[in-house]
């Protein structure tokens, strides 16, 4: 066995990550949004093809799923996936969006990452975002009788609204 030998890769510039990722699905919109991270917005219905690949394929290798978010744009709702490659420590930020605020729906990534279980539990719980595919899709914190979802702009509850 050769003990000299560095098994850590090369760390992938944002332009690297862009010319790999941009041959895999077309019409990707890629930004860096004034942050360190290449960001990519998917539409729905490629979501889990460029999840799946981003995980799978060796050069990127984004193997953890640290952050996973429910955003209410206030047209659009949508899902901030942070990813990491702990091999070769690049990050990359993914956005999936729709304007159907009735029936917003997405494809789970649970199944490529663990972590997104409980995650996408979560936006389901406080946006109503459905995760097609998720093996448990239920309410995790609020109770199942709860009306409505606390985290998008339009929610209104005189109740439990605090009013400054």
């Amino acid at each position: 066995m050769d003990l000299t030998k560095d098994y850590k890769t090369e760390f992938m510039t944002n332009e690297g990550l862009q010319n790999l990722i941009s041959n895999w699905i077309p019409d990707l919109e890629f930004t860096e949004e004034g942050s360190q991270f290449l960001n990519i917005t998917v539409k729905p219905d490629q979501l889990y093809q460029l999840m799946s690949q981003l995980k799978t394929n060796n050069e990127a290798n984004f193997d953890y799923l640290f952050c996973l978010s429910g955003v209410d744009w206030g047209k659009e709702l949508g899902v901030v996936y942070h990813l990491e490659s702990t091999t070769h420590r690049h990050t990359i930020v993914v956005k999936v969006k729709t304007e159907d605020r009735e029936n917003p729906t997405f494809d789970t990534v649970s199944d490529i990452w663990f972590t997104a279980d409980f995650h996408e539990r979560e936006v389901f719980d406080f946006f109503g975002i459905i995760f097609n595919n998720h093996p448990n899709l239920k309410r995790l914190f609020l109770t199942e009788d709860w009306d409505g979802f606390p985290l998008r702009k339009d929610y209104v509850d005189e109740i439990n609204m605090v009013i400054k």
